[in-house]
């Protein structure tokens, strides 16, 4: 089944906002065996929600759309799914009395803006909405499915694991299985990567397509099988990702479709291994990486960010000596963070870094980008002194995500 995605919103398209949306639903739509054939972002706007409307509807069974459904003046896209679809707008008692119990559970009163969302096309079958105000609305015309959600992700989300995609499955009935397989590998670059698995990719079957998709510091290698039998799929998948882990071996440090902060705590796990992270230039960016990951509490016991000297000094223990003489951005003062952290936490392992991000603060002998990065397993340190070039952004994010490969290597040595 062929599907499009259409968001809504003028906040979208000037980047006040950032779409979460669409991604999430395509990886939900995929998982079932739906083809995403685009996504489209359009504004607040009739004509453009009415020309996206009628262009996924020429070339896709099913359109899912989200945002424009709020109380407010700027949210059009119900009367003019009424105006498509044609229809005209009534009062749906049933949305009114779950606006209600929205609102009394939450000790808010009702206005007649909020009642308004009570208002729906005569045309579609209302599916409620059991954490918000904003009805989840599904069309039907010549055979093809729309559905009008929430742009609140947490909505959007709710509605389409609870009703959506299973009344979807309801309606066109079962398709084909997509499988995916996912290995993390690291001290290759994608091209590299490619070289080596040219004779691999000339015997995979043809239901089988591995795709490179390169992040800073490693390359996710995807297997993807499609066809009817879920079972021989894995079979075929399962064989191929073997070949993958002979070719590959200890290049691969990671089976699944993990973050780099995910692959770390699966190795903290299995070693029983505890972490903790003293941070300069990233300013507690790998400890919310690493929080990030549910479970984490299990292997991270915390973080102390360290963006003094003073702090360096009185917490971590870092010599004023050794500042004066090194620096703050220093092999000698992140080995010291490193091992300082790790003794007033109690760990197993730590992390430090101290750098410069810029846009400031560079000299010609440490310029903008510099940072040095100490990973530490029981008494053994590793240190990289990395120069990375862009933005302040990027390089708390480049240094991040180094330091988090730093440790696993380590670990895994």
């Amino acid at each position: 089944m062929k599907t499009e995605i259409i968001v809504i919103g003028d906040e979208l398209l000037i980047g006040q906002v950032i779409d979460t949306n669409s991604a999430w639903m395509a990886a939900e739509l995929n998982h079932v065996g739906w083809d995403v054939c685009r996504v489209v972002t359009v504004r607040d706007e009739a004509q453009a929600i009415t020309e996206a409307i009628e262009s996924a509807l020429n070339h896709v069974d099913a359109v899912l759309m989200t945002g424009g459904l709020g109380p407010t003046s700027d949210d059009i896209t119900k009367p003019v799914l009424c105006r498509y679809f044609g229809g005209k707008m009534r009062f749906d008692e049933s949305v009114y009395k779950q606006v209600e119990r929205y609102f009394a559970g939450r000790g808010l009163k009702m206005n007649e803006s909020t009642r308004h969302q009570a208002d729906v096309p005569d045309v579609c079958t209302v599916i409620p909405n059991p954490v918000g105000t904003a009805p989840v609305m599904w069309f039907e015309k010549d055979g093809k499915v729309l559905v009008s959600m929430p742009g609140v992700p947490h909505e959007m989300r709710v509605a389409m694991k609870g009703e959506v995609i299973p009344r979807l499955r309801r309606h066109f009935g079962d398709h084909d299985t997509i499988l995916h397989r996912t290995l993390l590998v690291y001290h290759n670059t994608e091209s590299g990567l490619s070289e080596r698995l040219q004779d691999f990719e000339r015997q995979l079957p043809d239901r089988i397509k591995l795709a490179y998709l390169p992040t800073p510091g490693m390359v996710r290698l995807r297997l993807t099988a499609r066809g009817d039998d879920e079972t021989l799929l894995a079979s075929l998948v399962d064989a191929q990702t073997d070949k993958l882990h002979e070719i590959l071996g200890n290049d691969i440090f990671a089976d699944g479709d993990h973050t780099i902060a995910g692959a770390l705590g699966m190795q903290l796990l299995q070693h029983q291994y505890t972490l903790a992270t003293a941070e300069s230039c990233t300013g507690g960016n790998i400890a919310h990486e690493i929080t990030d990951v549910a479970g984490s509490s299990r292997y991270f016991t915390g973080s102390v960010v360290a963006y003094s000297n003073e702090i360096k000094q009185n917490v971590l223990h870092v010599p004023a000596e050794v500042l004066q003489q090194h620096g703050a951005v220093s092999q000698p003062t992140v080995e010291l963070m490193a091992r300082g952290v790790q003794q007033l936490m109690g760990t197993t392992c730590s992390i430090a870094t101290s750098g410069i991000a810029g846009p400031d603060g560079g000299t010609p002998e440490k310029p903008v980008g510099t940072v040095w990065i100490a990973a530490r397993c029981g008494d053994t340190t590793v240190t990289e002194c990395c120069q990375f070039g862009g933005s302040r952004h990027y390089v708390i994010e480049r240094a991040t995500q180094r330091a988090l490969l730093m440790l696993i290597e380590l670990i895994n040595h």
